[in-house]
């Protein structure tokens, strides 16, 4: 995590290089161009602060071995269903919702529904049915 943490705080610094340049070249009358690089630097920062804090508590992890092997992240990353059907639903409402905010706001309305109820499904997957735990 500690080179996580590194390579945030080099992109956070690119980002206020790039801060500085953009808003010389826009002479300064770009507020909204200035303001999203602005939010890139505060998120770069914030994974970097992230990152190191991560890095401190639990310890140097396989990725910091610097003769750390491709094995060596070997593990359970989670539990997933491959037959599951919900992320696909979950899909459609998101492309419904951006839909929505494009053609009108009725069927934006009727994706948050569809939305809710992918989201709730994908959440309870394993609380019920043949896969219940």
């Amino acid at each position: 995590m500690k080179i996580n943490a590194h390579i945030f705080w080099i992109i956070g610094v690119f980002f206020i290089a790039a801060l500085a340049f953009y808003s010389i070249v826009a002479e300064f009358n770009e507020p909204i161009g200035m303001t999203m690089i602005l939010v890139l630097v505060m998120f770069a920062f914030m994974l970097a602060w992230y990152s190191g804090k991560t890095a401190k508590v639990t310890g140097p992890g396989s990725m910091d071995d610097e003769d750390g092997e491709i094995k060596d992240y070997a593990g359970t990353y989670g539990n997933f269903a491959p037959w599951s059907w919900w992320p696909l639903g979950l899909g459609a409402g998101a492309a419904l919702l951006l839909l929505g905010i494009a053609v009108g706001w009725w069927i934006f309305y009727i994706a948050i529904g569809v939305s809710l109820f992918f989201v709730i499904g994908w959440s309870f997957e394993f609380s019920k049915g043949d896969h219940a735990h």
